[in-house]
């Protein structure tokens, strides 16, 4: 008998694998930095806050509108393993991405265990459609909607990509034009298997619903993915597959391994317009970098 859980992984290793949190030696400070910076640009620059696309109090989004109408739509999901953090969190890159000459929206979703992995899929994919539906509010156009997001948005922003679901919210097949998805977790089952299903809950039917690696995008279409060097195998695993899958379903996808980053600062990237993953991203979006 091996013991082995998941590939060649016993329980231990394979926690281990799934702990974004375990590879760095301090975590509060980056999160720290994540509502710094948000609120930095919430003061500096035109917003509406805390815009309801939903019945409940956590379906809300951020927005900062476009300076000129028909711009491209950056739209970040956050991370936070699905059970932390907030809109408020995740307008960092605000700044950066209104002066290239787009609009930026933070969507909030509610978090687990009180919400189910569906649940929060579904609330986003919502708030998604109230962008869509609001395009003209943002100075931007619906058909340059850019959706992005970081480790558990990351699993998001692929479910965003997916095909089968944008009919139910009375939106066009594949409406998505391009993604920049970091550190994503595209595939539940190892999650499932870990310790982190103890605040997700999922047995194997629903992490199968819920992964983006078995629900590939509606369309080929710009896809860029990205990791920080230090990430675990298992980690590299899930965005090295994924990308693979994208591309043989006729995706252009390009890989951006950020140097000197790690899980949780690699987002905060976007604040730099001269770094890889901004570069790219402003790219497939139309814009000139």
């Amino acid at each position: 008998m091996t013991g082995f859980v998941y590939r060649y992984w016993d329980q231990s290793e394979l926690n281990r694998q799934m702990s974004a949190r375990g590879t760095v030696p301090y975590f509060t400070p980056m999160m720290q930095d994540y509502a710094r910076h948000s609120a930095t640009m919430r003061g500096a620059l035109p917003c509406e806050l805390n815009v309801p696309y939903g019945p409940t109090p956590a379906e809300r989004l951020d927005f900062f509108p476009a300076t000129k109408p028909g711009a491209p739509i950056f739209v970040f999901i956050h991370g936070g393993y699905w059970r932390m953090l907030d809109a408020a969190d995740s307008s960092f890159m605000a700044q950066t991405f209104v002066e290239a000459g787009a609009a930026v929206v933070a969507i909030n979703y509610a978090l687990a265990p009180g919400a189910s992995v569906a649940e929060i899929v579904r609330q986003c994919r919502a708030g998604l459609a109230w962008v869509y539906q609001n395009a003209e509010r943002l100075n931007g156009d619906p058909a340059r909607i850019h959706v992005s997001g970081s480790s558990a948005g990351g699993h998001l922003g692929g479910m965003m990509l997916a095909g089968g679901w944008a009919a139910e919210f009375g939106l066009p097949e594949g409406f998505v034009q391009s993604a920049s998805l970091l550190s994503g977790l595209f595939d539940l089952e190892p999650v499932r298997l870990s310790n982190c299903n103890e605040w997700l809950n999922l047995d194997a039917a629903s992490a199968a619903a819920m992964s983006p690696q078995l629900h590939l995008p509606a369309r080929p279409l710009p896809l860029l993915i990205c990791y920080a060097p230090n990430e675990t195998e298992g980690f590299n695993l899930q965005s090295e597959c994924y990308a693979a899958s994208c591309r043989a379903l006729g995706c252009e996808v390009e890989i951006i391994i950020e140097p000197g980053t790690n899980h949780f600062d690699l987002p905060l990237r976007f604040m730099d317009r001269t770094a890889a993953l901004t570069q790219a991203a402003l790219r497939v979006m139309g814009l000139q970098t």
